[in-house]
């Protein structure tokens, strides 16, 4: 797949990343929601459900739950799949990038949280930042607006496919 364009509203997902999310889905709309269902019901059993602390717990997990389906089917429904053409030297989606903001080193993984680095920060493609920073080759400087209005130097140091 040829390096993507960064698009509103869009999330580019590795084939691996899109099958665990479609499984995480597809267990919350049958055995998730099976399990909350019967969490309720055992709760309602208990009695007067204004002041039952099991019913609300179970209701709150509930909402969460169907919050994350929602999400989830968003996500899946507008992601682009495939492998990105990460290119060493170049910004991209799917690619660790080290940055000087304002004098400070920062390292992020370029992409989405769903395919998150363990112990890395995210910087999502969709951002002010992703978005300046997007097709940027090593050494490019340029200045991005933070959402305050602060106007920052920014310097791409290295950008390699994430490993």
């Amino acid at each position: 797949m040829s390096q993507p364009t960064s698009e509103r509203g869009i999330t580019y997902l590795t084939p691996e990343a899109y099958e665990r999310l479609s499984s995480e889905l597809n267990e919350l709309k049958t055995e998730g929601r099976e399990r909350v269902s019967q969490a309720i019901g055992t709760a309602r059993e208990h009695g007067d459900i204004r002041e039952n602390a099991d019913y609300d717990a179970a209701k709150n997990e509930q909402g969460m739950m169907e919050a994350r389906i929602r999400q989830l089917e968003t996500l899946l429904g507008s992601a682009v799949v495939g492998e990105v053409a990460a290119t060493s030297g170049v910004a991209g989606p799917g690619t660790v990038v080290v940055l000087e903001i304002a004098g400070e080193e920062e390292t992020y993984f370029l992409g989405s949280r769903e395919e998150a680095i363990e112990g890395m920060d995210v910087l999502s493609v969709q951002s002010v930042l992703g978005q300046a920073l997007s097709g940027r080759k090593v050494g490019d400087e340029f200045s991005y607006v933070t959402p305050t209005g602060r106007e920052l130097p920014v310097k791409l140091l290295q950008a390699e496919p994430r490993s």
